[in-house]
């Protein structure tokens, strides 16, 4: 991380050399590929899939792979690849717009307090570690079974609890910022303390927060498929790889193509996030088990 005040073009400036530099890695070239090829099936995967993935056959049900079912069929006939090709739509698409949301409402709260400091920046510590010290599982579904599932209440939800970590985070690295010279002197100016954040500790610790943002990404794609599991995510029909995982659990013995499917979707875009995110740390020289959640 620089440590001076630096302004935006230059994080933008170096974009090109920090994806040289992952690409430059064997794990980043196959992370990004991963996740490359998640996001382009996932928008294309309604014009690519063979099957209309709400169309049932009962003559088809649990049938195994063959020339016209690839992957098979589940318990209700309905084709498995098409509905593994559209099973990352509604996992991309929520996770994709609640993780930033959740990078940045964290890190704005937890800069400004590292700001502030003293007795407030205390307690706001106390409430975090209250909410980290709760099961997670536990705390989204008291929100879900509140206010109902759908995707309005899965992204606020996963924007609000997958945000609090954020904030111990970014309280840390602009600990590491706050006694630099730079601060000390945009202080002694009379600076504000939002113009104080947004010119002088931003563009520090934006790249803990990035390498922060790609790790939220994996953890809250798992999250989402454990809801969808557990029946609190996408409703029926709506293809979605843990609800497939959930209703194909019960004939794995004898039908696994059901379970396998989805499970491979699910894991190769969580290992090329993270195979991403371990490159972008690197790139960024950012220790990664010095961010690990707490």
């Amino acid at each position: 991380m620089t440590l001076s005040s630096a302004s935006y073009q230059q994080e933008k400036g170096r974009f090109v050399p920090v994806m040289k530099d992952i690409l430059a890695r064997p794990s980043g070239r196959i992370g990004l590929i991963l996740v490359f090829l998640h996001i382009l099936l996932a928008l294309v995967s309604p014009s690519i899939a063979p099957y209309d993935f709400k169309l049932q056959n009962s003559a088809l049900m649990l049938s195994p792979p063959s020339a016209e079912h690839w992957l098979g069929a589940d318990h209700l006939g309905r084709d498995i690849l098409s509905r593994t090709l559209m099973g990352g739509r509604e996992a991309l698409l929520v996770t994709g717009i609640a993780t930033p949301l959740a990078v940045m409402w964290g890190g704005f709260i937890g800069i400004l307090f590292g700001l502030v400091g003293g007795r407030v920046d205390e307690v706001l510590m106390r409430v975090v570690d209250a909410f980290l010290s709760l099961p997670w599982i536990l705390k989204m579904l008291v929100l879900i079974v509140t206010f109902g599932t759908g995707i309005g209440v899965l992204i606020p939800t996963l924007t609000f609890f997958y945000g609090i970590p954020v904030i111990r985070v970014a309280r840390a690295a602009t600990h590491d910022i706050i006694a630099r010279d730079f601060v000390w002197a945009a202080k002694a100016r009379g600076h504000s303390r939002i113009s104080i954040i947004w010119r002088e500790l931003l563009p520090n610790v934006l790249d803990t927060l990035m390498v922060e943002g790609a790790m939220r990404w994996s953890w809250m794609l798992l999250a989402f498929s454990s809801l969808s599991f557990l029946g609190f995510g996408v409703s029926p029909p709506t293809p979605d790889w843990g609800l497939m995982i959930s209703d194909a659990r019960g004939f794995m013995s004898f039908a696994p193509w059901g379970v396998i499917a989805p499970v491979i979707g699910l894991s190769t875009l969580i290992i090329g996030i993270n195979l991403s995110a371990d490159a972008l740390a690197k790139a960024l020289g950012i220790d990664r088990a010095q961010k690990a959640p707490m």
